[in-house]
């Protein structure tokens, strides 16, 4: 196999690969994983609400309020969490004491949170709607803390006295500046920062739910992939906290029985895109599964249960698809396929909008059931996103089938001595 000739890996590979190791988008990323369990809760209380059985809904009427509390406890107070985990992982890997970096974060956090009229806590800035401030806050809040810390600019204790009281003190310099600065700008200064962040980002919120900006993110992270970067951690950073307040938002609009906003909520890139794996690699170990070469064959067949549960690298990797322009392009092509169709499909309401966040891990068809709230016409759907895959693919793995016979056929044998 030859690599491709172009500029695209030497030049770019470096640079991405430096993003995607970068200590503050690969905190963001830990800080938005760590809070994928709370969702999952927060969704399967959402489907005990709202399940799709004739007569449920008189049924569940009298226990609504008190089931949506985990709801609320989960996705009502997204922002924190975020900006709790965040700060804690950055101070980790900036070598500060990590409690203290989170605790500080949070502090931060909840204070520009509180409604100047009332001096209550907002919940529409705790929820999804605070997540890039939650992460804004988290960064500045580290990094003050790192700097002071590397200043001196701190005050020690001695070395006799308990180590929590040690770090409590040390962090209360950059703690005191850290709640005067944003005192000043927000309650002094009358700056909203959760408006601004809000409106920073607005239109990338606004493109990443439309059918062009969804086809331009799937065909990014299957291309990183195709020259061997890990196309969903490097963008996740920029985009995980944008889908998690799509998914809440559509929550809410649920529980209160009103239209879902967003089709490209949580849950539909991993699910109705990345059937099998990134890439829809699923397809491909069927096509290949009785392949007439032997290397195609087994590892096919090595790699299938492991990509029934979206765990696609024994395939990637051994086929391999990454620097091979034979399987590059149905690779890309495929999810830039199930990308619109999904989209098509769910925009015109012939499927449900996703709503409960299930681990990526879940199966396809059982996955596009849960991630919709139980329907039944997503899970077709499911089974016809394997067929298409099957389709796309088959042409050129049929291709790279002959021509890994022809060379096995045309490699002379040594003699043996």
């Amino acid at each position: 196999m030859s690599k491709p000739s172009g500029v695209l890996n030497p030049r770019l590979a470096p640079l991405l690969h430096g993003l995607n190791e970068n200590v503050y988008l690969a905190a963001i990323r830990t800080g938005m994983v760590s809070v994928v369990p709370l969702t999952i809760i927060g969704g399967l209380f959402m489907i005990l609400s709202f399940l799709p059985i004739k007569g449920w809904e008189a049924r569940v009427a009298p226990y609504l309020q008190l089931l949506q509390i985990p709801v609320t406890a989960t996705f009502g107070l997204l922002g924190v969490f975020v900006c709790f985990a965040i700060g804690y992982d950055l101070g980790k890997r900036l070598k500060q004491e990590a409690i203290v970096s989170a605790s500080i974060s949070t502090l931060i956090f909840l204070m520009i949170s509180l409604d100047l009229k009332g001096l209550t806590l907002s919940m529409d800035s705790l929820g999804s709607r605070g997540l890039f401030t939650a992460i804004l806050i988290a960064i500045i809040s580290v990094c003050v803390q790192k700097f002071f810390t590397d200043a001196q600019w701190v005050i020690k204790l001695p070395d006799s006295v308990p180590s929590v009281v040690y770090e409590s003190f040390l962090s209360l310099v950059p703690m005191c500046f850290l709640v005067i600065g944003f005192w000043i700008i927000r309650f002094v200064l009358g700056i909203d920062i959760n408006e601004l962040m809000q409106t920073a980002f607005k239109p990338l919120v606004f493109a990443l739910n439309t059918l062009p900006g969804i086809l331009v993110y799937a065909f990014l992270v299957t291309l990183l992939w195709s020259i061997g970067i890990n196309g969903d951690n490097a963008m996740d950073a920029i985009v995980a906290p944008i889908f998690l307040q799509f998914l809440a938002d559509n929550v809410t609009a649920i529980t209160q029985g009103q239209p879902l906003p967003y089709v490209t909520a949580n849950g539909f890139f991993t699910t109705f895109v990345n059937v099998g794996g990134t890439g829809a690699t699923l397809a491909l170990a069927l096509i290949m599964f009785n392949s007439k070469e032997p290397g195609f064959r087994k590892i096919s067949r090595i790699s299938l249960p492991t990509q029934v549960f979206q765990i696609n690298e024994p395939i990637f990797f051994g086929f391999p698809i990454v620097l091979n322009p034979i399987f590059m392009i149905p690779y890309i092509l495929n999810a830039l396929i199930l990308t619109a169709s999904s989209y098509l499909l769910i925009d015109w309401n012939i499927i449900h909008k996703p709503f409960v966040n299930v681990p990526w891990t879940t199966p396809p068809i059982i996955g596009h059931y849960l991630v919709t709230g139980g329907d039944w016409r997503a899970a077709v759907w499911g089974a016809v996103s394997i067929v298409i895959a099957m389709f796309v693919y088959y042409p050129f793995a049929k291709a790279a089938e002959r021509q890994r016979l022809r060379q096995n056929s045309t490699t002379p044998t040594l003699p043996l001595a």
